[in-house]
């Protein structure tokens, strides 16, 4: 029987969310749309068997179906990274991920070297209000006055703190990581290394990013953002760390994997095999470009002055208003982005001063660079006209114009 029969308020809400998704314009750098065949995997039937356990391995009976799913998605996420050894395709999210690693590699109160949350980490990287910054010691490094991570910085904090493990990988952080630079460092101190890629996976898969692979212990990444799956997350690890990392996603931190997303995951990695992925990744990085050196010639400070990736920082420091308002004021024009924290932020993280934009889901929906060069003209018409009604209607009339020009994907 059909939802919106049985059950209309349900129904109305996922029909008004198409709706947004249409004619809005999706700048978060960590959103992006999937495809057909990864939305039919995740409302499949594999939503109703429970799977504790590896493929072979199971807690339950039943499994063999699934079992099949499971390793389709093990050996495609392996051929799509290259590299890599060992990966377990189990973990709900990206945090979920991250957990499991500092579970397998890590003693409670043991030190941990991140990002710092400001500077453009991840909550999950030691931030206080995270696990793993309540369960391990945790000690941060940051950007230097030109938005770049100083890796003597890096090399000065970890030769005094002495951590166990080094985090590496951001929520917002606009140039290419190093791995190699850390590699070195974490042999100094005989620290785990690990690379969160969860925002750069689809560069890294195409080779457009450079690879931690060869260089870390352990990768964890989400399978949506930049790679074009559903929600949700693996970790890779060393041949000789797998059977740990196995054991810390289940039973250590998950209970039965969800094997509809796992198929889903499955599915997305086909995708990102084909030759068509790396043209679209290497588009993602076009329209980068193209948005942050017009937003640039438009007066606007981009932290670090750039991007190398699919994402970039306005700071709005210096700006009379905050994130949080531009954040606002681009949603009553159509555009949807994120407020986000700066280096040397002097805001609260619940208004900061930055916005973070990129550019995944607006080039799958096919925007090219003469597009992207015109959204940061749109951004920055609705942010010099933010008081001025008349004008910001006409910015919402060209957005949905250009949104019903590139259509989401069926």
């Amino acid at each position: 029987m059909s939802i919106a029969r049985q059950d209309p308020e349900i129904f109305q809400a996922m029909e008004a969310e198409r709706f947004r998704q249409q004619e809005e314009l999706e700048l978060i750098a960590s959103e992006n749309y999937v495809s057909a065949d990864v939305l039919e995997a995740m409302g499949s039937v594999l939503t109703n068997k429970y799977a504790e356990g590896l493929p072979g391995k199971r807690y339950y009976g039943g499994c063999q179906h699934v079992d099949v799913v499971e390793e389709i998605a093990r050996t495609r996420a392996i051929a799509l990274f290259s590299g890599s050894e060992g990966v377990n395709v189990q973990p709900h999210s990206g945090a979920q991920a991250n957990a499991a690693v500092y579970l397998a590699a890590l003693k409670a109160g043991e030190t941990i070297l991140g990002l710092d949350l400001s500077n453009g980490g991840h909550l999950t990287h030691g931030s206080p209000a995270n696990s793993s910054g309540k369960l391990y010691r945790a000690v941060h490094y940051k950007v230097d006055d030109g938005g770049r991570i100083d890796l003597d910085q890096v090399r000065e904090i970890a030769q005094r703190e002495r951590p166990r493990l080094i985090m590496t990988g951001a929520s917002a952080y606009p140039r290419h990581w190093d791995w190699a630079a850390f590699r070195s460092i974490a042999d100094e101190v005989g620290a785990i290394l690990v690379a969160d890629i969860a925002h750069v996976a689809g560069l890294v898969a195409t080779g457009l990013h450079p690879t931690p692979f060869g260089h870390c212990d352990y990768v964890t990444t989400t399978t949506h953002k930049t790679l074009r799956g559903p929600r949700g997350g693996m970790a890779f690890a060393r041949a000789d760390l797998m059977k740990g990392l196995n054991s810390a996603v289940f039973p250590g931190t998950q209970g039965g994997p969800l094997m509809h997303v796992i198929a889903a995951k499955a599915v997305a990695f086909r995708e990102a095999l084909d030759p068509s992925f790396t043209v679209y990744q290497r588009q993602v990085l076009a329209n980068a470009q193209a948005m942050a050196t017009r937003l640039t010639e438009r007066g606007f400070r981009l932290v670090s002055g750039g991007t190398d990736n699919h994402l970039m920082l306005i700071d709005l420091s210096d700006a009379p208003y905050s994130g949080k308002d531009a954040e606002a004021v681009l949603g009553q024009v159509g555009i949807t982005v994120n407020k986000n924290t700066v280096p040397n932020e002097k805001r609260s993280p619940f208004v900061t001063s930055g916005i973070r934009v990129g550019t995944p889901a607006m080039t799958t929906r096919g925007l090219g660079t003469e597009d992207a060069g015109r959204v940061a003209d749109l951004i920055a018409d609705a942010l010099d006209n933010r008081e001025a009604p008349s004008r910001l209607d006409a910015v919402r009339a060209e957005v949905h114009a250009l949104c019903a020009r590139h259509p989401v994907p069926a």
